[in-house]
């Protein structure tokens, strides 16, 4: 790719990032408000819905590449299945920001729109197991599939509960998840990370501490789905060796995050889909650590673990299962430390 050529390609993310902003200062005009509780960090009533800005900018943007870009094809269905997929979700999140579905409610609304992109053929196939080699996964792929994009849609979802935690950790992951989209010639993958960072982009301003307004369920839901449905994607790309494998590296702080606070609260005997506020970023701010402080953290994960994706890249099919290894033990000293504070603070990890 041509110096010239990406200069374009940013500007044109550039152009999105303005009309997400434009779609964002309408959102706060015209507010659906958060009401403040006790399960909630902000203390008056807060627009939400900024997620519709970066929803606009990505179907619009992707709407463009369909019709113009010949450098990002992938195979027709799935090209559609992304789009398609993507306005299935907006809309069951703007829904929920508005009339606040119950949990069952939003993960069947959240598995009918992830069998848009599954109809479509975006389904995970195979997977190339270390020590092992490619193993077909068979009537497992749709299953598998399945499982990842309700997963990652709730695992961003659940993260979103402080100022440019989650708008900030993603535009590093779209540009990390861009870099090695075209380390590996996968034009698709490069210009729809770029897309989803141009609205992201747009909004963060609006979204930094202290918010203007929040993203909402339409926000987070989405860019988890979209995130999912890409690594999906990057799977597809035959031409390519991006692994299905380097989305969750990328986002493996979050993932830990909920998967720890899900594990532990059912442990403790407590719903896992009642409201509350003890995931670590959340107990992290309730010790006193500030809230630029815990984004810029989970900022330095993202480019931490897009170091190791490109070693990743790098090692052979035996090495490939240690890259997780440096992760996890940043992750049980990031949590170590908060427990650290959580007790010095003689704060409860009970909801």
């Amino acid at each position: 790719m041509t110096s010239t050529a990406f200069l374009q390609h940013l500007g044109f993310a550039l152009a999105l990032a303005l009309l997400s902003a434009l779609v964002v200062r309408l959102m706060i005009a015209f507010p659906i408000l958060d009401h403040p509780n006790h399960r909630k960090a902000h203390v008056r009533p807060t627009p939400k819905g900024g997620g519709v800005g970066i929803v606009s900018a990505f179907i619009i943007g992707m709407a463009v590449l369909y019709d113009v870009a010949q450098f990002a094809r992938m195979a027709e269905g799935g090209f559609v299945g992304v789009i398609l997929a993507a306005i299935a979700i907006a809309m069951v999140a703007l829904l929920d920001d508005i009339r606040d579905f119950r949990f069952v409610v939003k993960l069947a609304a959240q598995a009918l729109a992830a069998l848009v992109a599954l109809m479509s053929g975006l389904v995970v196939q195979r997977l190339a197991l270390p020590w092992i080699g490619v193993v077909e996964l068979g009537w497992l792929g749709p299953v598998l599939t399945l499982f990842w994009i309700v997963a990652c849609t709730n695992a961003v979802n659940f993260m979103d509960g402080m100022d440019g935690l989650v708008g900030g950790t993603m535009l590093v992951v779209c540009g990390g998840l861009a870099y090695l989209a075209v380390v590996q010639n996968g034009w698709f993958i490069y210009a729809a990370a770029l897309i989803l960072g141009g609205g992201i982009a747009g909004f963060l301003p609006f979204n930094l501490h202290p918010a203007r307004i929040f993203m909402g369920d339409v926000g987070s839901q989405f860019l988890g789905f979209v995130l999912a449905v890409l690594g999906v994607a990057a799977a597809q790309l035959d031409a390519t060796q991006l692994s299905f494998l380097l989305v969750p590296l990328l986002i493996f702080a979050l993932l830990f995050d909920t998967g720890f606070t899900l594990i532990r609260r059912a442990c403790r005997g407590e719903r896992i889909s009642t409201p509350h506020r003890t995931h670590l970023y959340q107990m992290a701010q309730r010790s006193g650590l500030g809230v630029r402080t815990i984004t810029a953290v989970h900022g330095g994960f993202v480019l931490f673990h897009l170091g190791l994706a490109l070693l990743f890249l790098r090692l052979g099919p035996g090495l490939k299962p240690l890259v997780v290894v440096p992760p996890l033990l940043v992750q049980l000293l990031w949590l170590g430390f908060i427990a650290w504070r959580v007790r010095r603070a003689g704060l409860s990890w009970a909801a």
